[in-house]
This record gives C-alpha cells, sequence and structure tokens, in this order.
C-alpha cells in the first residue's frame, strides 16, 4: 500500500497512518528508516489492535534531506536509525521528539530555545559492546534490527578509530580458530586520547568460574600480543538477564583482571579511574561539554549528586560547593567514586531511594543533580527530592518519556524549567540525551 510519513517518534520510527474508516482516522503505522513527508509503497510486516508495523518496499518521493547510509551495515545492524539524512537533520528530529514528549506527557510547552549541543557525526563512540559466536564458524557483531540474532560486522564508523583496530583483530583471532566458544560478549572501552584500551570479556555463566578465569586469561595474553594499547582485561560471566534479553547487564565482580596501569579517563575536570563494569558517558568528545552544561551557573554550601557513577560531575561541583555529597548503588562504581572524589567529598554506597527517604531527608542542599538510567525516577523519588524542595534541580536523561513523566511530578513539587539542552551524545541513532535544569518557585 502507499502511506505518508507524518513524522519521526522515538525508536527510529516514522509514523504514517491506514486510511480512515467508519471509526475515524486510520490506524496508526510504524515503519523504520523513513523521513517525514516522504510517499511510501509498504507492507504490513505485524498488525496490533491498535497499531500496525511495515516495511517500506519503495520510496515513491523521496525526503531532499535523504542522503546514501555510510555504513554497509545500516538497516540490518540494530544499532543506527538515521544515517540516511543528514547530520543537521537527525537533530532536528530530535528536538521536535523531544519537544513533543515534553508537551504531551508531562503539558509543558517550552517558552524559550531548547538548547542544542552537536557531536561530530562520526568515530564518537569511546565503548562498543558486541556480541560474540565462537562455536563453529566464528562472528563478532551487533544484534540485528528488532531481533536477538547475531550481525557480523567488521567495521563500525560511530566507534573510535582504535576500537575498529581491535575489531580487526578480534576477527584475525577468530577465523584461526584462537577464541574460547565459552566467550559470548565483549567491549571495548578506549581512553579520552583514543589511546589506550579497557577490555571486557564476558563468559558463558553456566561453565564453572576456573574454565572462564582460563579462556579469559588465554584470550588477554593473545591480545596483549597484538594489541599493545590494551592496559586492563576484566573477565565476567555474562549475566542471566543478558543472555534472555541481550541487555548486557553484569554483575559487579569480575571472575579474574589483570592490569599493566589503571585505566584512567582524562577530562578537563580530573582524570577519572574506570574499572571493568562501571558506566560512564560513550561521547568522547562532549563529556567536556556534558559537565559545563550541569555544572554552569552553581555554587553555594551543599551540593548532592545522585547516580554520581566514578564521580564525572561529582569532581567538578567540588570547585563550586564547600560540602559535596555523592550517592552511587554499584559496589564497583562506588570504588572508583571513592578513588576519584577528592577528600572533601562525602560518599555514599545507597541506592537514591534509600538515602533521600533516610538520610537525606535531613539535608537543606542548594543543588541536586539526577542522572538516573533509562527508567527514570519514579514517583518515590520524586516525591523525596520535592521535600528537598532545593533551589536548583538538574535532571539528566537518556529516555524523552521517562523525563517527562517524572517532570509530571517534578512541576507539581514546586519547580518550574529554566532551561532544557539537548545533548547529542549519540549520533546516527534515535536516541535522545537531555539536560533540564530546574529553580524551585
Amino acid at each position: 500500500m502507499k502511506l505518508t510519513v507524518e513524522k519521526l517518534i522515538y525508536g527510529g520510527d516514522g509514523l504514517a497512518r491506514l486510511p480512515a474508516d467508519e471509526r475515524g482516522r486510520g490506524k496508526a503505522v510504524f515503519i523504520p528508516f523513513v523521513l517525514e513527508g516522504e510517499k511510501v509503497e509498504a507492507s504490513i510486516a505485524e498488525e496490533k489492535q491498535g497499531f500496525a508495523r511495515a516495511r517500506a518496499e519503495r520510496i515513491l518521493e523521496p525526503s531532499s534531506l535523504r542522503i546514501d547510509p555510510t555504513c554497509p551495515y545500516f538497516q540490518r545492524c540494530g544499532g543506527c536509525h538515521y544515517q540516511h539524512s543528514t547530520y543537521d537533520h537527525q537533530l532536528a528530529i530530535k528536538v521536535e521528539i523531544l519537544k513533543e514528549n515534553l508537551r504531551r506527557l508531562a503539558k509543558l510547552e517550552l517558552q524559550f530555545p531548547l538548547e542544542v549541543h552537536p557531536s561530530p557525526p562520526w568515530n564518537y563512540r569511546n565503548r562498543s559492546r558486541l556480541q560474540v559466536h565462537a562455536d563453529s564458524t566464528f562472528a563478532l557483531g551487533y544484534f540485528r534490527m528488532s531481533s536477538h540474532e547475531l550481525l557480523p560486522v567488521e567495521q563500525c564508523p560511530i566507534s573510535s578509530p582504535l576500537i575498529n583496530r581491535a575489531l580487526g583483530v578480534l576477527w584475525n583471532l577468530g577465523r584461526a580458530g584462537r577464541i574460547s566458544a565459552l566467550l559470548r560478549e565483549i567491549e571495548l572501552f578506549v581512553d579520552s586520547e583514543d589511546a589506550h584500551l579497557q577490555i571486557e570479556l564476558y563468559l558463558d555463566p553456566r561453565e564453572e568460574k576456573s574454565s572462564r578465569t582460563q579462556a579469559g586469561e588465554s584470550l588477554a595474553k593473545l591480545l596483549h600480543d597484538t594489541l599493545p594499547e590494551i592496559v586492563s582485561v576484566y573477565v565476567f560471566p555474562q549475566s542471566k538477564r543478558s543472555l534472555a534479553r541481550g541487555s548486557g547487564q553484569t554483575t559487579d565482580q569480575p571472575d579474574w583482571s589483570t592490569r599493566t596501569r589503571e585505566f584512567g579517563y582524562l577530562t578537563k575536570t580530573a582524570n577519572f579511574r574506570v574499572s571493568g563494569g562501571c558506566f560512564f558517558q560513550v561521547n568522547r568528545f562532549l563529556i567536556d561539554e556534558m559537565v559545563n552544561i550541569v555544572t554552569a551557573n552553581c555554587a553555594g554550601d551543599l551540593a548532592l549528586d545522585l547516580y554520581a557513577g566514578v564521580g564525572l560531575f561529582t569532581t567538578a561541583l567540588t570547585a563550586l560547593f564547600r560540602h559535596t555529597i555523592a550517592v552511587e548503588s554499584s559496589q564497583s562504581s562506588f570504588a572508583d567514586l571513592k578513588y576519584n572524589v577528592p577528600p572533601n567529598v562525602k560518599a555514599v554506597r545507597s541506592t537514591v531511594d534509600e538515602f533521600l527517604s533516610t538520610k537525606g531527608a535531613r539535608l537543606r542542599p542548594d543543588l541536586v543533580v539526577v542522572d538516573p538510567p533509562r527508567a527514570g525516577l519514579g514517583e518515590r523519588v520524586v516525591r523525596s527530592l520535592a521535600k528537598l524542595a532545593a533551589p536548583r534541580l538538574t535532571y539528566i536523561s537518556c529516555d524523552p518519556a521517562t523525563l517527562a513523566r517524572d517532570l509530571v511530578h517534578v512541576l507539581a513539587g514546586g519547580y518550574r524549567v529554566e532551561q532544557v539542552h539537548l545533548v547529542d551524545l549519540f549520533p546516527q541513532t534515535y536516541h535522545i540525551e537531555s539536560v533540564v535544569q530546574l529553580i524551585h518557585r
């Protein structure tokens, strides 16, 4: 059937509609790899009661902003969604999606310009996680679009040059039969200069720890021989959740690790130790800009950094506030947090919910910074934040829908939005990173 794309939505798809019938306007149809205004010939791939999914078989009237994708795996690999459009247009798409989520879910119409912070569109990722099949025929790559089926990938233009070099080494070892069948996933993490490499190996958790360790240690030695940039290797059991959903979540503690030196990530603020399994921002070009946005025009007596990770924002806040408290629940991230921050920071290992409902309830901070996971804050944490009534609240979000949901309760708790920033940490993809700065009325 012939369909016209109305707009792009969060998740990368274009929205079109089936013809209207006696019940009203037509059912929504979601189509990947299209652009707004395009007329396409599409076939229905899946139909539900309230919507349908379709494939664009032919672009009948292409957008003037459509371009040829750079990556040979585009439309098969599940990592990128917008390579068929110019980078400036990708930013415009994300701005409209963020505004629409705030308008539709939080009933928030921005009365000021949304600040956009672009990134170099290629080779920006400092961290890439790949799936491995080494049972019979070796394969290394990402999941295919909308599946948990492995797509072999030998290059990744959004990943750093050193990561791409490491991919070539891994393929050579795999083709030579020198990678254990126990290996399930591998994560490659480069430093700020793209000069040093940290590797995390995720092995079959059904095998004995000693077998995983032996396989990981053997591969680490092979990699060290051909990639002198490697400074540390960690061996983890692949988590059950990762096995079931491909989520890549890990346990805190590795089975085994080796280091020729500590892996450090240098920013304008500090040199951060980032151990295996710890979270760190993935765009190697925008980390300092993120820190500047979060800490701009802030000063006072006490700052709270919640979901502090290894201390990226905490360390910058210590230069602006007399006291800083950083809260982190992960055991490995907390160890790095304590290592990275100055002595005048109080580091607390706790969930944010537990901290705010106990010790944090008595505090009177001048600023609260929250950087929650994709699921957002949740109503309990938002209620606790409202009781704190800090003069300033900065919310860093990687999901506009959960951000908008949380803002409903934050705004009801006495805050108003002062600024909204879109920081494009993920060019070529639908993912949206934003920073919302709020003031208590």
